[in-house]
């Protein structure tokens, strides 16, 4: 059967566009620029490349940027001591710790030193609560932007079974929350997978969406969907590659080219979720930035 190609670069460029109208409308209207804060430490090629790209959107779409990097022996007493003044600073509507973090350092001590207010990565356990419970609240990137992408393709949620492979705090467990939600997208049947689960492939083969955030490469082949299935591709993982200038190419956790086929709509990998992921940490931004413009309010 035709699938249809979920263009998560369109989508990205056309919310960028919408993001910087009400940009413009917030300074049109005496109110203030939202400007979000990142923190890098140490020089991990992957968050190098994904904290530069959230501050050149950041200029895209408007917004005031601030970078602050840190050598990878920086002290976690050092770092939670940014964390306060971050917090402190009325002009910095959100910030973002880019993760990992060095060893010696705690994510989640770290994490939970961020005023959930101005958590635009939404990863501090208030707002991954109050998201389990369906409040107002800062969603994490990659769900939030999983869930644009099923709402601007018009892709039927109501009543599906919706199978998520992957249990992280950052994508697996808040996807299969806000997918079980009384939302549209939503009202699923969700089923969780993971390394632990007996015969996925039965799983997978009952699925009408298929949500694959694992981290394996490959992982999904064409026996394990059924026809006309909605596949989502969370996978971005660096494998070899002879056919490239830098000697690897991103993979997904779905072997593309044989499910592709089977699939109603299929996210490639690059150019899926991806761009979606920045963008929805834009959202959350721009939605911090609204709440110190009082224009919203997040209790």
């Amino acid at each position: 059967m035709p699938y249809t190609l979920i263009d998560g670069k369109a989508v990205a460029t056309q919310i960028k566009q919408e993001i910087a109208g009400e940009v413009n409308q917030i300074l049109a209207q005496g109110g203030k620029r939202p400007h979000l804060a990142a923190i890098l430490v140490g020089h991990d090629g992957g968050s190098e490349t994904y904290v530069a790209s959230k501050v050149r959107t950041c200029d895209e779409v408007g917004f005031k940027s601030t970078l602050i990097r840190y050598e990878s022996d920086v002290t976690e007493e050092e770092l939670l001591h940014k964390v306060e003044e971050l917090n402190a600073d009325a002009d910095i509507d959100g910030f973002i710790v880019q993760l990992p973090l060095p060893k010696h350092i705690s994510e989640q001590k770290v994490i939970e030193a961020i005023d959930y207010r101005k958590d635009v990565d939404g990863f501090h356990p208030i707002n991954a609560g109050r998201m389990s419970i369906g409040l107002p609240c800062f969603v994490s990137a990659t769900p939030a932007g999983i869930l644009e992408l099923l709402k601007r393709y018009n892709i039927p949620t109501s009543g599906k079974h919706c199978v998520v492979l992957g249990r992280s705090n950052i994508v697996g467990k808040p996807m299969a929350n806000l997918m079980i939600q009384k939302n549209d997208p939503g009202d699923c049947t969700v089923t969780v997978c993971h390394s632990r689960t007996k015969d996925i492939k039965k799983y997978c083969l009952e699925a009408d969406i298929i949500i694959a955030a694992l981290g394996s490469p490959g992982f999904l082949k064409a026996d394990m969907v059924k026809e006309g299935a909605v596949v989502i591709d969370v996978g971005t993982t660096r494998v070899p590659s002879a056919q490239t200038q830098s000697g690897f190419k991103l993979k997904g956790d779905v072997e593309f080219d044989e499910v592709a086929p089977k699939c109603s709509f299929i996210t490639p990998v690059p150019g899926g979720v991806g761009p979606m992921t920045i963008i929805s940490l834009m959202q959350n931004t721009l939605l911090a930035g609204k709440k110190a413009n009082e224009i919203i309010n997040i209790k």
